[in-house]
Formats: C-alpha cells, structure tokens, sequence
C-alpha cells in the first residue's frame, strides 16, 4: 500500500517549531506557577505578620485591665477593640475558652448559626492543642479567605480566650498585574515563534540541501554512463561521511563498468576464437595429407626439379603446421579446460616447468622444499611456461638474460615470483598487458597473459605485475591456501 513519506526538510521544519512552542507552554507554566507560589507565600506571610501584631494589641488591653481574670469587664471596653480593627484595617473575633463571644467584628456563617459561639467540641481540641492554633479556608459570597484560630494567654502562661482572624487577600491588583504580565510574555514568545518559523524553514533548506545534491547525483547514477563525484565546501562531519560513501560508490561503479566491459570483450574474443579454430582446422590436415601425396606421388625423376618440389612442399607443410599452431591456441584460448583442483606440491610442479628450459640463467629459488596447496597441476605448468617464455622473448638481443622464480609463503597465501631484466612494459601499453588481442611481438597473438590470467582466476588467485622501462617486468602471482 502507498504511503505518504514526509521529508526529512519537513521533519526538521515541524520539529524546530515544536521544540519553540512546547518551550512556549513551559516557560509560561512555569512562570505562572512561580508567580502564584511567590503570591501565596506572601500572602501567607503577611496574615502571619498581621496576626501576630493583632495579638500583641489585644495581649496589651487585656493585660492592662486585667481582663482575663474576669469576662463581665469585657463590654467596658469593647471600643478599645473596635479601635484595634480601625487602626490595623483588619476584621477578627474574640471567644471565651468554651466558645460563647467576648467580642467580634466579622464571624462565619457556621459560627453566626451557632448562636455567635465556637463548636464546643472544636473549642475544647483547641484549647487542649500544645500548637493551640488552626488554619482553615473559607468562602463566602464575595470569595475565599484564610482563617486562623488561636488560643489567647496571658503574662502567666494562661489560657483565657480563642481569637477568630479572617484574613482577606486584595486579588485584584495581583490578578491584574499577573495579565498584564501575561499578555506581555504572549506578545514576546508569538514574536519569537514567527521567527522561529522563519528561522526553522531556512535552516531545513540549508541543511537538507547537501541530501537533496546527494539524491540528484544518486537518481542520475548509472553503470553505462559517465557518473560524477560530488565535492561539497565545508560541509557536516555526517554529510562529508555520506558524499565520501557516494564517490566510493561512483568508484566501484566504475570499476564494475570497466570489469563488465573486460569481461564482454574476453566472452567476444573466446567467441570469435571458437569460429577461427574452427574455420582453420577443418581444411588443414586435408591440406597437409594433399601436400605430403603429391610430395611423395609427383612422378618427378630430374634431381634438380625433385629438389625444388621438395623445398616448396616443406614450405608449404610448414605454413600449415603454423596455421595448425595458431588455431591450436585460438581453440586453448576459447575453450580452457575445466579446473581439475587436487593437492598438490607446488614447488615442484614450479621446478618442472623452469627444467623445461635448458638454460643456465634461469634461477629458481625456493624458501620451502615443498608446499602443498589445491592446484591443477597441468594447468600451473602452462602458467610457468607462458611467463617464462615470456620474460625469455622480453631480454633483447646482446643482453645477458637474469630470469629468477622465487616462492615464498605465509599463513594464508603462496607467492610466485617470475622476473626478469627485460624491455619492461611501456607506460602506454600496462592497461592492456592481458587482453587477449595484446602483443608485442610480430609472431605472436596476445592470447598467453589472457589465458594465464583466466587459469590463476579459476584458482581463486591474482596476478599483478610492476615494471621499469629497458629494466625488467616482475610478476607476481597469489594463490590462496
């Protein structure tokens, strides 16, 4: 099923925004929940402040008149307590130890249906409280409030009466500053979400930019055209990692192009190889039986005229056999027998080939009397004969020839060195060293390397070679263990 993929610009545009808008949410939560807690905690504050210079008010008059020792003297001086609530601009009550009032300026709907009097249960949990305080909220048609009860003493210790403090927080100046302050912080983080915005679509397009080149190189990619690297300025350690991906991967595409190309080429040249051997074979044996009959059967008696037959009839039976020779390596080329691998001592398959050559001043050197590995034998001797030969026909003439094959080995391969101090190979001709249509020579046919090069192939090994102009070419072949 289709689906709808969103693109990584977009991802990073959504994103950003996001991240701006939930750090929106919470520095405005935040704020508000700092502003609240600090409101609340100075208001906490200030009803403590406040009750605490109320008691010392009432402490002064009751002491002072010694009113706790006898309640009837209360109502004499009920307009000392009424001053207290004008100068202090703050409303509160006053009860005796078992609840019934001694004074009060606002009470509760709860203790106003109760006769004017504290619950005698709660009065008695009062008074017998080692804090001897409780802190209630209460609401009212004009609001919420916070009230205290405490138990009053006297000089002595004593406890005489129970206040009753309402304690009223003006909200309306707070509220009014907490919006505007508000309504300011809206201003400012809209201000910077639209430019969050702005700044989230710009820096998606620089960022995806480097990806977008990256994905038009990729989509233009392909194996049978001429494909280019890309080469960003300054970009991203990620970015840098994925373009250099990329050009590795235009390296290898190469690479395989040349490879398939090579490989094409060799399949054409094994096909046309078939065809040649083919049409080449087939008239020679007749050719030469033709030739050898009227050699044997011409009917000629002059010695002279015998002579001369026998000397084209040997031209003739040698060009055949050169025909024979060139269609034999034409067929070898085209149709290389398949890899009998079996274990064998390649030390001594190499030595085999090198006897063939009735020379001095071919050396073979050896660190191991024998190393077994899978080898066919008779392909690695035509290997041996091939390089051989070759690095022999490389040593130009007046030149003494210094040919060296060397073995060596480790944990893993086996090395096969065959040198010499021949013409080397130019600069212009080591790109085609092993095609199969390659030579040098005038009578050869450039099929030896190609065939060598297949027979190491089929051994899962490799063949390479480096080489100094009129010093000599090294080959060096790798067989694995």
């Amino acid at each position: 099923m289709f689906q709808n993929k969103m693109s990584l610009r977009l991802r990073i545009f959504i994103s950003m925004i996001l991240l701006v808008f939930t750090a929106t949410l919470l520095v405005l939560g935040s704020t508000y929940y700092q502003y609240r807690t600090e409101s609340d905690q100075y208001n906490s504050y200030r009803q403590e402040r406040k009750e605490s210079q109320l008691k010392r008010q009432i402490n002064y008059i009751v002491n002072k008149y010694n009113l706790s020792e006898n309640y009837d003297l209360w109502e004499d001086y009920q307009s000392d307590f009424e001053e207290i609530t004008r100068i202090h601009s703050v409303e509160y009550s006053i009860f005796k130890i078992d609840g019934t009032p001694l004074f009060y300026s606002y009470l509760p709907l709860d203790v106003i249906s109760n006769n004017y009097s504290l619950d005698s249960d709660f009065s008695r949990m009062l008074v017998s409280n080692e804090e001897g305080k409780f802190t209630s909220e209460n609401s009212t048609d004009v609001g919420k409030f916070q009230a205290s009860y405490s138990v009053l003493k006297d000089d002595k210790g004593i406890k005489y009466a129970i206040l009753f403090f309402p304690y009223f927080q003006d909200v309306s100046f707070a509220e009014s500053e907490l919006n505007v302050f508000l309504s300011t912080l809206y201003q400012i983080y809209f201000i910077m979400l639209v430019v969050a915005i702005v700044l989230a679509y710009f820096i998606s397009r620089f960022v995806t930019r480097s990806i977008e080149t990256i994905r038009l190189k990729i989509g233009q990619a392909g194996l049978l055209k001429k494909n280019e690297k890309i080469y960003l300025k300054n970009p991203t350690k990620e970015i840098d990692s994925l373009v250099n991906s990329y050009n590795k991967m235009i390296d290898d595409l190469e690479d395989s192009a040349q490879k398939l190309a090579k490989t094409e080429r060799e399949q054409a040249w094994q096909e046309m190889a078939k065809q040649v051997a083919h049409e080449i074979k087939n008239p020679l044996t007749p050719m030469r039986l033709t030739v050898q009959s009227f050699q044997k059967n011409s009917g000629i008696v002059s010695n002279g005229e015998k002579n001369k037959l026998n000397d084209f009839c040997d031209t003739l039976i040698e060009q055949i056999d050169t025909m024979s020779n060139v269609a034999t390596s034409f067929s070898d080329f085209a149709t290389l027998p398949k890899t009998q691998l079996e274990k064998t001592d390649v030390v001594e398959a190499t030595k085999k080939a090198v006897e063939i050559f009735e020379q001095n001043n071919i050396t073979f050197e050896t660190l191991s009397d024998s190393i077994f590995i899978k080898l066919d034998k008779a392909q690695w001797i035509r290997v041996m004969t091939n390089l051989i030969k070759n690095s022999i026909q490389a040593i130009p003439y007046g030149r003494e020839p210094d040919i060296l094959v060397k073995i060596s080995e480790n944990s893993n391969n086996v090395k096969v060195l065959v040198s010499d101090n021949g013409l080397g190979v130019s600069k212009s001709n080591r790109e085609k060293i092993f095609e199969p249509k390659f030579t040098t020579k005038s009578d050869g046919m450039g099929l030896g390397l190609g065939i060598v090069r297949n027979i190491i192939s089929s051994h899962r090994g490799k063949i390479s070679y480096k080489s100094k102009n009129n010093k000599g070419t090294d080959f060096t072949i790798t067989l694995p263990k």
